[in-house]
């Protein structure tokens, strides 16, 4: 445990280092923060549909802010994990880590709760930004909490999948290229669950297996054990076959 902690620490010191993840977290704020003041707007204008007149404050820019930055998140998660072991395996360090007194399991472990310090970075400013409300209206902590809780697990499923495919190439960009690709994969299989006709077999597990399903349950506040489990296992899945991908290349 000492050793996965070593090695997060070092990876959370990298990533902070490098100017990337300080852009990064300036165009997430700038692009949110701009985002927030246009939904702000639109609510106290009553710019919503009649159907959502008793819309809470909480609800709309939960449903709204959050959801917006869920689709930022894909874009930018995979501009992080690139670098965790395809920049390595470039530069010729991964020897180092593989010689390292430490298995396999504890060097993923360490690389992926590095990579959690930036998440809960720019999940905590997009908190800040969201508690700002509570000065000039009542808010629906539990509500938002929900929201927030729900933007932590996607993007740590963002995170373990850009990971895996970090493993796979030597080249960043083609691992920022590949992240994407098999996020957008993935967060799309709800919909080609749902337009596929219910007498073909699967299109519910496809429906199941798709990441938007289970975010939009938390969006709207409702916290399951079922959505906590199904990121907690994707996360479970990805570093359990990056751990793979690194013994197959190590042997």
């Amino acid at each position: 445990m000492n050793t996965t902690l070593t090695i997060a620490r070092a990876e959370a010191r990298r990533i902070f280092a490098s100017p990337l993840a300080w852009a990064v977290l300036a165009v997430l704020q700038l692009i949110l923060g701009v985002f927030f003041v246009l939904y702000l707007n639109a609510y106290s204008e009553g710019a919503m549909m009649s159907a959502d007149q008793y819309m809470g404050v909480s609800d709309y820019i939960g449903g709204g802010l959050y959801s917006t930055a869920n689709v930022v998140f894909l874009l930018v998660v995979p501009l992080l994990t690139m670098r965790l072991f395809a920049e390595e395996r470039k530069n010729g360090s991964i020897t180092l880590l593989y010689s390292a007194p430490a298995s396999l399991i504890e060097i993923v472990l360490g690389k992926f709760l590095g990579l959690l310090s930036f998440v809960l970075a720019a999940v905590g400013l997009l908190a800040l930004m969201s508690f700002t409300l509570i000065a000039g209206t009542h808010l629906d902590l539990g509500r938002i909490a929900a929201g927030l809780l729900g933007l932590l697990l996607m993007m740590s499923a963002f995170g373990a999948g850009g990971l895996f495919v970090s493993t796979l190439t030597r080249e960043p960009v083609i691992a920022a290229v590949g992240g994407f690709g098999l996020l957008l994969l993935i967060w799309i299989l709800q919909a080609v669950g749902q337009s596929a006709p219910q007498t073909i077999p699967f299109s519910q597990a496809l429906s199941y297996l798709s990441m938007t399903g289970h975010f939009e349950s938390l969006r709207r506040g409702v916290v399951s054990t079922e959505d906590v489990v199904y990121y907690l296992l994707f996360i479970a899945l990805f570093l359990w076959l990056a751990v793979l991908r690194l013994d197959m290349e190590r042997s």
